[in-house]
Formats: structure tokens, sequence, C-alpha cells
């Protein structure tokens, strides 16, 4: 949309975005401001090595072992080379390698995802992961192809229109229904947006833990709680209303 003129031809001063999240209780609105969503992105990484018999793993060189290895040795990225004050997730969600058990592949195909909350952790992270996957790869006589798909960047709110955002909640929502939003790990390409206009993204709960709506959002079992449509409406009318009166600065 973005690359189609949608800021050209619509020009914004601020955008905003609501997320249904269940486990907040149904109708509250979370907010935060500064950094709220992680970046994604993703690795295939491909180990070369030469395939052989089974019963004969001194002629071949395993490519299966090195990914094994490579599986734990990503563990120390966040553990050992992220600030622990920053949240950072590595995530190996695949690893595919050989057909029989008696055959020793030639090849072994691994999926990495990375999530980090901070740009300059987010490059930091796949600095590292490279270094680590070309000398692992070189301890085990393999050779590693690395193919690299920048995601999603880092959501962030800015601050005076998070700060708008919550004032209107805060004159038309009782104060009960009003929380402060927790960083989370998963991404959103309102992110893109809100990299080109300010504005703030944010979040009306579906239902606390055994209430209906609980259900995580991505499940074949989630359902949206019908009954904030109505809270959900009144909001946005009433930011509308706000931001548009003809007494806002």
């Amino acid at each position: 949309m973005m690359e189609d003129g949608l800021f050209e031809r619509f020009p914004c001063d601020a955008i905003f975005a609501m997320h249904n999240m269940p486990g907040f209780p149904q109708g509250q609105l979370l907010f935060r401001s500064g950094p709220t969503m992680a970046s994604s992105d993703y690795a295939t990484v491909t180990l070369h090595g030469v395939g052989g018999h089974g019963a004969m793993p001194h002629k071949a060189t395993d490519p299966l072992v090195a990914a094994a290895s490579l599986v734990m040795a990503l563990q120390t990225i966040v553990s050992r080379n992220v600030d622990p004050m920053q949240p950072a997730v590595v995530t190996v969600g695949a690893l595919h390698a050989g057909e029989a058990n008696n055959v020793i592949p030639a090849s072994a195909r691994l999926e990495i995802s990375l999530r980090a909350l901070d740009p300059q952790v987010r490059r930091d992270m796949e600095r590292r992961i490279q270094a680590l996957i070309d000398l692992q790869a070189q301890s085990f006589g393999v050779r590693a192809e690395i193919a690299w798909r920048p995601g999603y960047a880092v959501l962030v709110n800015d601050t005076q229109q998070t700060a708008r955002a919550l004032a209107v909640a805060q004159q038309h929502v009782p104060a009960a229904q009003i929380a402060q939003a927790p960083m989370l790990t998963g991404s959103e390409d309102f992110a893109f947006m809100l990299e080109r206009v300010p504005g703030c993204y944010l979040f009306i709960g579906n239902g606390a833990n055994g209430e209906p709506g609980a259900c995580m959002v991505h499940n074949p079992a989630y359902d949206f709680n019908d009954q904030n449509i109505a809270p959900g409406a009144a909001y946005w009318i009433a930011l509308v209303n706000e931001l548009l009166s003809p007494t806002h600065p």
C-alpha cells in the first residue's frame, strides 16, 4: 500500500490501529509507548556434506550431525550474546535431513526465525548467527549456505500519539478497563507504517484465561469475542472525534 503511494495520496498526521488480544479481560484497552512488537527475520541454512552408508560414517561427511550441533549452538545467541534486559528470540522451527536410517544424507536444511525489540539487537543477532553458522560448519567439515529473508521491522509506538490515544480511553472507559500492554515478540506489518507516520498500535482484550475468547490467536480454536464490537467501535468514534475536533492541538 505504501509503495502504491498510500501516504502521498492520503497524507496523515497520525495513524492508529487496534489488535484483538486473548489473555486479557474482554474489552480492556492496552497501550504501550515505544518498542511494542518485535522485528522478524528468517534464514534458511543448508549444510552441504558428503552422503554415504550409515555403516561407514568415516567415508562420509555428515551434515545431520553438524545441523544437530548447530541447533544447540544457536540457543547461546540470546543467552550469551544479547543483553539480558533486551527481549530476543531465536527459533529453529524446522530441520530436514535424510530419508533412511542407514544412509548419511548429503545435505541438511534448517529454518530459523529471529525476533528482537531493538534494531541494534536485531543487527547484532544476524551478525552473530552468520559467524556461528560458518564456524560450526567448518568445525564439522561441511559447507554452509545461508539465505536471509528480512521480515517486519520493530513496531515502535510514538510517545505523543500513544499519550493522546490513552487520554481518550481515560475519558471514556473505566480505569479498570485500561492497562499497560506488555512487549510482545510477535510481529506486525503496521510497524512499517509507523516508520513513516507517528501513531499508536493498541490492543483490546478478548478474554482472560479460562474465560470465553481466551484461546490465543493463530490457533484453530480462536474465537473473536463479539462483546468487543460495541466497546471497540465506541473507542474509535471517541478517538476520531477527539483528534479531528477543531479544538484539538
